[in-house]
């Protein structure tokens, strides 16, 4: 079930710093570190797993069965993208009540048309709001618990204008959503006025490399907003040191450098659960290590 704590906190106006997580090494990094919430990234999920775009090609199966391995592996609530709901206002009623079960806190589907495509690429396009509008109205029927939060999502903003990007968001709020996300907003005067003109907590996407200007958390508080996810930061980061490390490899024969840092080995044993392992085999010693005959 859905974790209350994120809907308490804010509630209570407490700014949240959620990273995105892209596999279970990154999920783990993250419980490590220690954050209030974690989002699954469609994006990064979907390049990790299936080695694709972001382009509605994966499955609700396929980001079930991923989405459900990050609950699993993070304390912390799990903010999870679920594209569009993966079809129409049944599915959406199926993915919410899904999500729900997997363990998910907060549930997060947007206004663009089948297939969907990253908020931070071109050629995307939107159903008309009264679709959207009643997706938005569908989830948040299908829960079983409001501690399950319904984040509705729009995309308008590129190829409609911000002012159509606000009347959406507007709308998606008074049709229920507890959280509005209104995309790739491209400068703070719009995040600002954008967080003015929606009467909902507003969740804001630090997406590297996107249309959005990356700003700190404490700016983005005095900007209106009540939390934000980073969610290419740790791919991101983790493919530049992949890529240096393999450069190194290749050109020099040896992973050992002052400019290639590795995690320590035994560290990345005990959080993958190794330590479980070590004390199952000293209990049990005298019978594994028993000479067979």
């Amino acid at each position: 079930m859905a974790d209350p704590r994120l809907r308490q906190k804010i509630a209570a106006g407490e700014f949240i710093v959620a990273p995105g997580v892209f596999d279970m090494i990154s999920a783990m990094l993250a419980e490590r570190v220690g954050f209030d919430a974690v989002y699954a990234s469609g994006y990064w999920l979907t390049a990790s797993y299936l080695g694709i775009p972001d382009a509605g090609i994966a499955t609700y199966t396929d980001m079930l069965a991923r989405v459900s391995k990050v609950v699993e592996k993070s304390t912390a609530p799990v903010i999870a993208d679920a594209d569009t709901g993966f079809g129409g206002l049944l599915n959406v009623h199926h993915t919410v009540r899904g999500y729900e079960r997997a363990g998910v806190s907060a549930i997060q589907i947007e206004d663009q048309e089948f297939p969907k495509k990253c908020g931070h690429t071109p050629y995307r396009r939107v159903v008309p709001i009264e679709d959207m509008v009643a997706k938005v109205r569908v989830a948040v029927d299908a829960r079983s618990s409001p501690d399950f939060l319904v984040i509705a999502r729009t995309d308008a903003r590129t190829g409609f204008g911000f002012e159509e990007a606000v009347r959406r968001g507007q709308a998606y709020a008074e049709a229920g959503a507890d959280v509005v996300f209104v995309e790739s907003l491209q400068s703070e005067d719009e995040m600002r006025r954008a967080c003015a003109a929606i009467r909902a907590p507003m969740m804001a996407n630090m997406s590297d490399g996107g249309k959005t200007p990356i700003r700190p958390a404490r700016e983005l508080a005095s900007f209106g907003y009540a939390l934000a996810i980073w969610p290419a930061m740790a791919a991101l980061s983790a493919s530049a040191a992949m890529e240096r490390a393999m450069q190194h490899l290749k050109a020099e024969g040896t992973s050992l450098s002052p400019d290639v840092p590795l995690f320590a080995f035994d560290d990345f044993c005990r959080m993958v659960g190794f330590e479980e392992v070590w004390k199952f085999e000293e209990k049990w010693k005298d019978v594994l290590q028993k000479p067979r005959g």
